[in-house]
């Protein structure tokens, strides 16, 4: 029997004890009671203390969740939400920025309806756009030059090397533009010098473009109104190009650079462009060279800008194009590109209005452009920027703090500071390691482990969640109309999948810590051997996400992701909280656990850095699956949902990492399973129940109907050609409720079209009344003419598409009229196809002459003639800008909850299919 107490020894516990207590109801843990109280379960036998287990308040952790979650929206809120207050022309003053008088140039050009290449709508915006620029000459400073020049353009070709137009060329003739030049009278110098300010004022046919892009050309006009009054005091010269023929390829931008005289005299490119409508117009490419992006940091009033969009857009994650990539990769200019981005669901459709157009929009990219302008238009570097550039460059990392202030550095320094970080981190886990043995190696892997299982959960639990929603829902994507259902749809299940995943590692992990405390001899803690297993692999759990991070860290600095600094903030935030608060300030070295201060401490700085950027991205993630289907029908109609389920679950394992480590010690987790398990299920009853839209008539599905004649195989004077109405989507799904009040529609996978830039595999087709609107004058012709010669006549289309067979023909050009349009060289293909796409104003040529290379030179007609070719040498496509009386009838019975859907590779609403094939020309 241990002999009773000394006084001394009771005095002692009874005064550390309040001490203990409070330290551990600080961190949420129940503390030790005395044996009075107890029922003597857990009693030490040198203590009369009876040792409750360590388990956390569900409130604190709750409390922990809403404070993060609210944390989180309100980053996103004051970066991306918080616009300046629209000016008026009287509050500006003659040379600042008026969003008043900016939106009355949005008014006037989204009034003209849609305008593409080509149309009669178009020369009435251009004529628009050059008044405006008259009237800005005749008011400018008396020290200032103000230049205007209506540009016709000569027929040209582009082929990019890279991004979105591989395997294409882009041909265009007859294209107008309207260019301004400001220029300061007291520098001769000037004028060699210029920032080129570009965007464009054509749209594609489906809509008036309020957003893509009359408000970058409303900015510009206002802005040049401004800069006329500044630039008195300028060192360089500042150009304007409003150009036509971006929709239809980047065309305005590449007759510009290739054919105007003052594109010589640029020395950077900056381009405005809109993947949404509103809200601010952020940076989402910057350089190559580092000076516009440090000059824009330094000057801009509302700075906005993050390079993560600069690593998914050059990825090729985000599949659009901008001029950006004229100026970078065929004058090989630096510079900036800017978009909107804010309701992205809207992009190239109807609903691309003005009413949408965010009040301060235009007010935020004016003045940012302004304060931009006046820092870098009278600075004497871009003259030697050229010199810079072929010396070497360096570019820049960049991204914005809470849209406040931007943060740049170069790509050598971020080399020096993640390799620096990199190297202490490996050094201290393998000291840790060393002085922990063995048991501290298999706890670092079994902690690894449980990141691994964490990932392959939530994935799972998301993917799975997208293969069953095409199921039992009328949509595969039904939230597209209400964004917020993905939390319920995939934010929880793919929540649920990493704490289960985390939850089983953890699981071995406490076995593991617990066979290795069982081999010592004594416990210095108050704590039982089974307790202190549990905390230290809570420990372990939060330190398994310093290893993920510092993986990410080492992978994305040996890449140079720009994006590598979100690792560096996400590894260093955590570590220095965990450091300061759980080993250098803490009273002893034992097990305990985690501190909420801990968690808030270390989340602080990755929330306020990306916790924006991550609302923002999955905003966008999930417009983008309005138009997912690049060929539509060829894709699972899950495979969308498949990538907004993945990218969630992706932000889950990135950023629940260490908060999930703190849940399991705690007594919420059956709660917090049932609520996460009721979210999904009420989410899937809203679904199923159909409560809430998919679309509505603001955020509508994207469809197109063409009018399709089609002349393939049809090469004989008296086979007659088919016609038949064309409507599909490229948002995933069927057409069944969109054809209920349409008659003579028939839908299925057997409704294929080649439209030679793109394929439809799930279409819905109707005969009827389709041969009005049309005439057999207009079916356009490929003639063979001699053994490399074939002519091409498109009947007065001015916009088409023709796909070369590679396998058959090595090189080509092409001729228009008296002119060559496209010469000799090497072409690019894809799937064994180049494709050349043609768009030209109303004087554009429409016969043409091809020159064919065979693949075999050696090879005669007879021989060509004789061949087994499986595929046409030549496939086209002409488009009219034409609604037909049954296209007419089909889009005024269609739902409000469509709209029509538009693109350089889209047919217009009539559209001419031919083809050449060898064996029937012999």
């Amino acid at each position: 029997m241990d002999p009773p107490p000394s006084k001394s020894d009771a005095g002692a516990r009874k005064r550390k004890g309040p001490a203990r207590s409070s330290a551990a109801s600080a961190s949420g843990v129940s503390s030790p009671v005395s044996g009075a109280e107890g029922d003597g379960q857990g009693k030490d036998k040198k203590s009369d203390y009876v040792i409750r287990k360590p388990q956390r308040s569900a409130s604190v952790w709750l409390a922990l969740f809403v404070v993060i979650v609210n944390s989180s929206w309100a980053v996103y809120h004051y970066q991306f939400e918080r616009m300046p207050l629209p000016l008026h022309a009287e509050d500006a003053g003659k040379r600042g920025f008026a969003e008043v008088e900016a939106m009355k140039h949005v008014e006037a050009l989204t009034a003209f309806g849609p305008h593409p290449v080509g149309s009669h709508e178009l020369d009435q915006a251009i004529k628009y756009v050059w008044a405006v620029a008259e009237d800005i000459k005749k008011t400018a400073h008396w020290e200032v030059d103000v230049q205007v020049d209506i540009f016709h353009s000569e027929p040209g070709a582009n082929t990019l090397g890279s991004g979105l137009f591989v395997g294409k060329t882009l041909a265009y003739s007859d294209l107008n533009h309207v260019v301004l030049r400001i220029v300061p009278k007291h520098d001769p110098k000037a004028e060699d010098n210029a920032i080129l300010i570009s965007s464009h004022i054509d749209t594609v046919f489906t809509t008036s473009g309020a957003g893509d892009c009359s408000s970058c050309i409303a900015v510009m006009l206002e802005l040049a109104r401004g800069v006329s009054h500044w630039a008195h005091g300028f060192k360089n010269a500042v150009i304007f190009l409003f150009n036509t023929g971006e929709e239809e390829g980047l065309n305005g931008a590449h007759s510009f650079i290739t054919q105007h005289p003052w594109s010589s005299t640029v020395r950077m490119a900056v381009d405005l462009e809109a993947m949404g409508i509103g809200g601010k117009s952020s940076i989402f490419q910057a350089g190559p060279h580092p000076l516009a992006i440090e000059k824009f940091a330094l000057a801009a009033k509302y700075p906005s800008g993050q390079i993560i969009a600069q690593d998914l857009f050059s990825a090729g994650l985000i599949k659009s194009a901008t001029d950006f990539q004229i100026y970078r990769e065929v004058a090989g200019l630096s510079g900036l590109d800017f978009a909107y981005v804010d309701n992205s669901v809207v992009y190239h459709t109807k609903n691309d209005k003005i009413k949408f157009l965010k009040p301060g929009s235009l007010q935020h990219l004016g003045e940012n452009m302004l304060s931009f302008l006046l820092q870098i238009a009278p600075s004497s570097q871009l003259r030697i920027l050229e010199a810079d550039e072929k010396a070497g460059i360096d570019p820049a990392i960049y991204f914005d703090l809470l849209g406040s202030y931007m943060i740049v550095y170069r790509q050598t320094f971020a080399n020096m500071l993640y390799n620096s970080f990199i190297l202490q981190s490996v050094l201290i886990w393998t000291t840790s390691l060393l002085m922990g043995g063995y048991s501290a190696v298999i706890s670092l892997v079994l902690s690894c482990l449980s990141i691994i299982l964490m990932w392959i959960c939530s994935l799972g639990f998301s993917a799975l969640v997208a293969f069953i929603l095409p199921l039992i829902s009328s949509y595969p994507l039904p939230y597209i109309a209400s964004p917020w259902l993905v939390v319920g749809l995939f934010g929880a299940p793919a929540f649920l999948g990493a704490l289960t995943g985390q939850h089983f590692g953890y699981f071995i992990l406490q076995k593991h810590i617990s066979r290795s405390l069982s081999k010592r001899k004594e416990n210095p803690s108050l704590f039982p051997k089974a307790d202190l297993a549990r905390l230290e692999a809570e420990r372990w759990l939060f330190k398994g996400g310093f290893i993920q991070w510092l993986i990410l860290l080492i992978l994305g600095n040996y890449f140079k992701v720009g994006a590598s600094y979100l690792a560096l903030v996400w590894l260093a935030g955590p570590a220095f909280a965990y450091g300061l608060l759980e080993a250098t300030l803490s009273p002893s070295r034992l097990p305990r656990p985690l501190k909420m201060a801990t968690l808030i401490l270390s989340l602080t700085a990755p929330i306020l850095v990306s916790a924006g950027q991550i609302i923002r991205l999955t905003g966008t993630i999930i417009g983008i699956g309005v138009r997912f289907s690049r060929n539509p029908g060829s894709n699972p109609e899950w495979l969308g949902n498949l990538f907004v389920a993945g990218s969630i679950a992706v932000f889950i394992c990135l950023t629940f990492v260490y908060l999930l480590s703190y849940l399991h010690l705690s007594g919420s987790k059956r709660s917090i399973v049932v609520t996460a398990c009721m979210i999904f299920t009420l989410s899937i009853i809203i679904v199923i129940s159909g409560m809430v839209a998919p679309f509505t008539e603001d955020t509508a599905r994207a469809v197109n109907v063409v009018h399709v004649v089609d002349a393939t195989g049809v090469h004989g004077e008296k086979q007659e050609v088919s016609s038949y109405v064309s409507m599909f989507s490229v948002t995933p799904g069927k057409l069944s409720k969109e054809v209920e009040h349409l008659k003579g529609f028939t839908c299925g996978r057997e409704n294929t079209t080649d439209f030679v830039t793109f394929s439809v595999k799930y279409s819905c087709l109707t005969q009827e009344d389709t041969k009005s609107g049309w005439s057999e004058s207009d079916v356009p012709s490929l003639t063979v003419t001699s053994d490399k010669k074939v002519s091409i006549d498109t009947k007065g289309s001015t916009r088409w598409t023709l796909g070369i067979n590679t396998a058959e023909i090595q090189d080509f050009k092409l001729s228009g009229g008296t002119e060559e349009i496209i010469s000799f060289g090497k072409k690019s293909s894809v799937d064994g196809w180049h494709t050349i796409q043609f768009s030209g104003g109303k004087n554009a040529p429409t016969k043409f002459e091809m020159t064919l290379e065979w693949e075999k030179i050696s090879a005669t007609k007879e021989q060509v003639a004789s061949a087994k070719v499986k595929q046409p040498l030549l496939k086209l496509r002409t488009d009219f800008n034409r609604v037909t009386p049954v296209v007419k009838e089909v889009l005024d019975k269609l739902p409000p909850w469509c709209a029509q859907f538009g693109k350089s590779t889209s047919p217009f609403n009539l559209a001419f299919l031919a083809d050449l094939s060898v064996e029937l020309n012999q």
